[in-house]
C-alpha cells in the first residue's frame, strides 16, 4: 500500500502560481540574511528551476510579501549606480509559515506534551474570530 502524504498545513502564501517563488525568497532571506531585491534575484537565479526568472517577477513578489506582512523593509543602501536600494528581511510570521508548511501535524500532536498543547490551544482560541 502506498504511503500517504503527511498532513501539512497549506497556507495561502504557499498556494497558487507564486508558491514556489515565495518559498525560494523565504529560503534565501532566511539563509543569507537581509538582502536587496537585486541580491535576492541573483540568488533566485542560481536556484534550480529558477534560472530564467526575471527581476520584475522577484520585485513584484517581494513587494507583495511585504504588503501581506511576511517581509519587512529595514533600511536602504547606496548602489554602485548611485541609487538607494531597499533592504528586506523576514518577519517572524514568515519563519512560522515556512515551519508550518513543512510540519506533519499528526506527528507533532503525538509528540506534544500537555503544557505545549494547552499553550497552542489558548493562543488559537485567543486569535479566533467570534462566530
Amino acid at each position: 500500500m502506498p504511503k500517504s502524504k503527511p498532513s501539512t498545513i497549506k497556507l495561502q502564501v504557499f498556494k497558487g502560481r507564486e508558491a514556489k517563488l515565495n518559498k525560494a525568497i523565504f529560503t534565501i532571506l532566511a539563509h543569507k540574511g537581509p538582502q536587496t531585491i537585486y541580491d535576492v534575484h541573483k540568488q533566485v537565479r542560481t536556484t534550480r528551476g529558477f534560472k530564467h526568472t526575471k527581476y520584475a517577477s522577484v520585485n513584484k513578489r517581494v513587494r507583495a510579501l511585504e504588503e501581506s506582512g511576511y517581509i519587512n523593509r529595514i533600511g536602504a543602501k547606496k548602489t554602485i549606480a548611485g541609487f538607494e536600494a531597499s533592504i528586506y528581511e523576514l518577519y517572524t510570521k514568515a519563519y512560522l509559515a515556512t515551519l508550518l508548511d513543512s510540519t506533519d501535524l499528526e506527528c507533532m500532536l503525538t509528540r506534544m506534551n500537555e503544557n505545549t498543547a494547552s499553550a497552542i490551544l489558548a493562543t488559537l482560541m485567543y486569535e479566533r474570530e467570534p462566530i
